[in-house]
């Protein structure tokens, strides 16, 4: 299914993903294949498929809301990078419970994050292309090349010359920036 953003309600995007459906959304970078990260879905297996991408490199995961960033680490994040969520900065923290890492991102699209709140847990995010291809930047070339391949392609306009989010690590109470976007750190 095809639709624009303002055609579809976010309970209706949300209720895909909490089937284990994977959408292509806009995020407030680059447009994004989502899925939910109920393991019991394997929406991480399905997108990886779709874009031909190794299990070795990690998807991400968006949070609803700042805060929520506390159920998954017990790092401290510095004020001063929670004062840029919702936002264009992904965080790489250490999990609870282990010593493996995953990387969160809260969104500055409010509708964005109403589809995550109502999901009832993260969904991952990735861009939208063919691993180790340019990202999709139109709705013409994402609807060309993965149409068949989503349960729903949700589009909101091109996002031409869009930057990625700035990715910081936590490593040791110390922040590691390891890609500069638009969110200055």
């Amino acid at each position: 299914m095809i639709c624009r953003k303002s055609d579809i309600s976010c309970d209706q995007v949300a209720q895909i993903l909490k089937k284990g459906g994977v959408v292509i959304i806009p995020t407030d970078t680059v447009y994004g294949f989502s899925g939910i990260t109920e393991k019991k879905y394997e929406t991480d297996r399905k997108i990886r498929q779709i874009k031909g991408r190794s299990e070795s490199k990690p998807l991400i995961c968006l949070i609803s809301k700042p805060s929520d960033i506390s159920k998954y680490t017990d790092d401290v994040i510095p004020d001063n990078l929670l004062e840029k969520w919702p936002g264009a900065l992904t965080v790489i923290v250490k999990n609870k419970g282990d010593d493996s890492t995953t990387a969160y991102r809260c969104p500055g699209d409010v509708w964005l994050r109403e589809v995550i709140e109502k999901c009832g847990n993260t969904i991952f995010s990735t861009s939208v292309n063919l691993s180790g291809e340019p990202v999709l930047e139109t709705e013409d070339e994402i609807v060309s090349v993965f149409k068949d391949k989503t349960d729903l392609i949700v589009l909101d306009g091109d996002r031409k010359n869009a930057k990625p989010s700035t990715l910081v690590k936590i490593e040791n109470g110390k922040v590691i920036v390891l890609r500069q976007g638009d969110i200055q750190v």
